[in-house]
């Protein structure tokens, strides 16, 4: 699922307000030796954090129902993850860097939620809209300061985007095949002989026929003068 994030974010940054611009998206870790190798402006989108969002896990399971609307299958609802990104503007000048970083802000904004049929893969088989959020808020656990010391660098203007996304929960269990025919109800003599027992069978289209052919007759009762 990761993966598939990351093509649907270089996508989304890769068009917008950069769009024929040739400016490159990257999702290395900028690192000293990574910033020196670099020759040309570009657009980092580094993935620092994974952490489940508790506040969505649900209990139980959910039907999947095939084109018939019949239920075939039975799973677990999918646990929900924010990936957390840095998104940083490498150029040669800090004013070059702030407009890669205001066109990147332009383009994410108006996402504020991809819908299923714009994710790709399994992720957009979930049928799940994601969430996506450009924030200040960091991590429980890190600070800004304690990533940029972590990567051996300087402290950067950064965009902090966050991705919460499904992860599908195995496994999946097969469903019983739907019920097609009513109950059947067998009646014994009182004494518990063992005599050939009544059966009856009570099917649906037998108990529609018998309610059809009771409301005909009471409406002939009414009709009567």
């Amino acid at each position: 699922m990761i993966h598939e994030v990351d093509d649907v974010l270089k996508k989304l940054l890769s068009g917008g307000a950069l769009d024929g611009s040739g400016i490159d998206v990257s999702f290395e870790v900028p690192t000293r030796d990574w910033a020196a190798r670099r020759n040309a402006p570009v657009v980092n989108v580094f993935l620092y954090d994974i952490r489940e969002d508790t506040g969505r896990r649900q209990r139980g399971y959910t039907p999947v129902r095939d084109e018939r609307e019949i239920v075939v299958r039975r799973r677990r609802p999918p646990r929900w993850f924010r990936l957390s990104y840095l998104v940083t503007a490498w150029t040669k000048t800090p004013q070059d860097e702030h407009r890669l970083l205001s066109a990147a802000l332009a383009t994410l904004l108006p996402h504020e939620l991809l819908p299923a049929h714009d994710l790709p893969g399994a992720l957009g088989r979930l049928g799940l809209s994601v969430p996506v959020g450009v924030t200040g808020v960091q991590s429980e656990s890190r600070s800004l300061a304690e990533i940029w010391s972590a990567l051996g660098g300087e402290l950067k203007p950064s965009l902090d985007l966050a991705v919460t996304v499904p992860f599908p929960a195995y496994p999946e269990y097969d469903a019983g095949p739907p019920v097609t025919e009513g109950a059947v109800v067998r009646v014994r003599s009182v004494d518990g002989s063992p005599s050939e027992p009544d059966e009856r069978a009570h099917r649906p289209h037998q108990i529609a026929a018998a309610r059809a052919a009771h409301e005909q007759a009471a409406r002939g009762r009414r009709e009567k003068p």
